[in-house]
């Protein structure tokens, strides 16, 4: 059995496949056991995980735990909420000795269309698991937002990852977004910190309730939107827990069909991933694999 762990905004999610399943919110994560993968199955019938840690970005190859520096991490500083459950996890699937995997972020190290290296970071690697879970049923051409805490967009081209856009560049999410001209100017005053601005960038703190919706909806839109101009015969999915809420008005919004998947997305495809990589697969979505 193969397992995909999901470190998310909000809660650490763990998946052997569809229906077989649990998370736990991130605070709770700090006193994570091996044992509580029973929940799943046996530990002794664990054949490999694949897990995420945070950006993810300090390397940009599939890699083995115990190759990683600083966890897959250039700092802990940065765009994000610490609590220490991730980290947890982390260290204790390192541990076990179960063979395990992580996988990277995408930035400006990654093998993506390298016009997207006017940013330094594209997207956290959860955005993987769930391109990998979709383009296996879509096609090897798509484009995913992951609608939650906060939002990001992905492209998959001809089976590759061709790039991304991030949380603190462009769409709100419920809760995080990118800092507008207000918020740079309390970050100036020293009213706020940077990380706190985004940490509050997103809509539930910054609309009336009856705009927040039409608003997640209209953004994400217009990240796919963005993306078809390097893919116009890509096919639209939208993942996390927002995407059933917004999914109709995103129709609407880009004339064309979208598929929805819901906030088990990236933790299915982590699993699908661990099967593929730990029965020799050397290559996913063009991010190599490291042995």
């Amino acid at each position: 059995m193969f397992i995909g762990i999901d470190h998310g905004t909000s809660a650490l999610r763990f998946s052997a496949g569809k229906g077989r399943r649990f998370k736990v919110p991130r605070e709770d994560a700090v006193s994570f056991c091996m044992e509580d993968l029973s929940r799943l199955a046996p530990p002794d019938e664990i054949e490999g995980i694949a897990l995420t840690y945070s950006m993810g970005d300090n390397f940009s190859a599939i890699t083995p735990l115990h190759l990683l520096v600083n966890r897959g991490l250039v700092s802990r500083e940065g765009a994000g909420k610490h609590t220490g459950g991730g980290t947890r996890v982390f260290d204790q699937v390192l541990q076990s000795g179960i063979p395990a995997v992580a996988i990277p972020g995408l930035h400006r190290g990654s093998p993506t269309d390298p016009r997207f290296f006017v940013y330094s970071h594209q997207a956290s690697p959860e955005k993987v698991g769930i391109a990998f879970n979709v383009v296996q049923d879509l096609g090897a051409d798509v484009v995913v937002s992951d609608v939650s805490s906060n939002t990001v967009t992905i492209l998959v081209k001809g089976g590759r990852l061709v790039g991304a856009l991030d949380a603190c560049i462009f769409a709100p999410g419920t809760e995080h977004g990118a800092l507008d001209v207000d918020a740079i100017r309390r970050v100036d005053r020293c009213e706020t910190t940077a990380n706190e601005a985004f940490l509050h960038a997103g809509v539930s703190h910054t609309l009336p309730p009856a705009d927040r919706v039409p608003a997640l909806a209209l953004f994400s839109a217009m990240e796919c939107a963005a993306l078809l101009v390097l893919a116009p015969g890509a096919r639209v999915a939208l993942a996390g827990t927002m995407a059933p809420v917004i999914a109709a008005e995103v129709r609407s919004l880009l004339g064309r069909e979208v598929s929805v998947y819901d906030e088990w997305c990236a933790a299915d495809g982590l699993a699908l991933i661990a099967e593929k990589v730990f029965s020799g697969a050397r290559d996913i979505l063009g991010l190599g694999v490291r042995s």
